[in-house]
This record gives structure tokens, sequence and C-alpha cells, in this order.
């Protein structure tokens, strides 16, 4: 028989500037996951140093990954028992990435860059390749927030032959902005799902950046025919899970 691949989708507070409470963070859905016997993390994008797309914060938190700071990191994680899909601020050759990185033990598996990026996001290059990794049979690849608006980035994961496509999401946004969008992110999704055949799962922040700024995710799980068939309860920390097996979903969960 097939081996099962559980996945958790984790919404989580937004922390800015702070990767030791990110890791305190992670930590702790690790600990949930251990419980549920969770084996893949998806965390928000640029969850650990935080999404603000302003060069004081850039160039005080982006990492090297192949820094020795970097490397401590991935020490620390290494002792989490999940594969984990985890958004960083990337520093590369005086160029900075909006990232999700692949770590599994210790070690970094791959990188993806964000390919398709919004017009404030002009301090970072987009990247250009779509890698693909697997975990227990299971193949996914990686989309990074707004790159799900563009058919084209899933189409290229999808393409060579990914079932999951991870969404690494940060929707913390102007009150006005927020509310707007709130049910808007679900569909695009969806449509993604629908034309890549894949399943799809993302994971965003929640909660309130003081007055003027709302995060209401969503982290969900999207079937290759576009219904949602788990997700995290709007404005709470949480985790959305499923099993796989191949391209057959056996069940789902969704942990507030």
């Amino acid at each position: 028989m097939a081996e099962v691949l559980r996945v958790g989708a984790c919404q989580t507070p937004e922390i800015l500037g702070d990767v030791g409470a990110a890791v305190q963070c992670i930590e702790e859905f690790g600990r949930e996951a251990d419980q549920r016997g969770v084996e893949l993390l998806l965390f928000p994008e640029c969850f650990l140093q935080g999404y603000l797309v302003q060069e004081w914060h850039l160039d005080a938190h982006a990492m090297d990954l192949r820094s020795a700071s970097f490397a401590a990191l991935l020490r620390r994680v290494g002792r989490i028992g999940q594969t984990l899909v985890l958004g960083v601020i990337e520093r590369r050759a005086g160029q900075y990435f909006n990232s999700a990185v692949v770590v599994a033990d210790g070690e970094l598996l791959g990188v993806y860059r964000k390919t398709h990026l919004m017009p404030g996001e002009s301090l970072f290059t987009p990247g250009q390749d779509y890698p693909t990794f697997e975990v227990k049979g299971v193949r996914f690849g990686i989309n990074i927030c707004s790159d799900t608006r563009v058919p084209a980035a899933a189409a290229a994961v999808a393409v060579q032959g990914a079932q999951l496509l991870l969404v690494p999401a940060q929707n913390m946004m102007r009150r006005a902005s927020a509310l707007m969008w709130k049910d808007r992110h679900t569909p695009i999704r969806a449509a993604r799902a629908r034309e890549s055949g894949m399943w799809l799962v993302s994971a965003d922040v929640t909660g309130e950046r003081g007055a003027d700024r709302i995060g209401y995710g969503p982290t969900n799980i999207i079937s290759p025919q576009g219904e949602v068939i788990a997700q995290v309860a709007e404005m709470t920390p949480g985790m959305a899970t499923a099993d796989f097996r191949r391209c057959e979903l056996l069940s789902q969960t969704t942990g507030g």
C-alpha cells in the first residue's frame, strides 16, 4: 500500500523582525503537528522575518541561504520532525528575493523565488524557476501569494507532474483593502486548482497590525474541482490538514 502524507497549513499571527519568535512559533506548530501526525508543514509568505517591503527592513533582516546565520537556523529547526515549507526574505548577490525554502532534517532541500511580484514589491527581484519536490511519493511545487493570479505560474508546476500546489501568502492589508479582498482570494486559488488539476494548500497570517491593518487569511485546502475541503477559522491561528496518497485525498480536518 502506498504511503500516506499528511499536510498541515498553518495560519499564524504576524511576526515582524523577530526571527527568534518566528522560530518559536514554528516549533509550537511542530509540536501540534507531532500530535496530529502531520509530516509536511506550510507557513506564510516571508514568515521568518515578517512581510514588510521597506528597504530598512530588508537590509536588517534578509538572510543569505549560504550564510552561517542561516546554517544555525537550519540546525535549530532540524529538531522539528516535519518537512517545512517556509517563507523567507532572501539576500543573494546584492539582490533581495521573496522566497520559500523547503527544509527537512536540518537540510535545505531547495528554494522557490516568487516570480510575479506586486507593484509594491519593487525591492525584490523576480524568480525564474519552478522547482518541484517530493515527500513520501507526493510531488509538490510552490506559488507565493500573488503568483496565483497568473495561471501560467500554477501551470509551470503542474506540467512537472505535481499533485500539490503549496501557496505561502500574506494578506495583512489596510482595512478597506482587506475587506474588499477578503472573499476574493479563495476563488482565485480555486480557479488555479481547477485549471491545473492540482490540490492547492495555502497558509496565511491573521490578526491586526495596529489600528490600520488586518489579516483575515484565508488558510485552506482546495480540491482540483475548486472545492474548499478544510479551512482554519477566520481571525484564529490554527492548522488545516489533509491526507494524501499520490493523487488521492484520504481525509481532512481543520484545527483552530
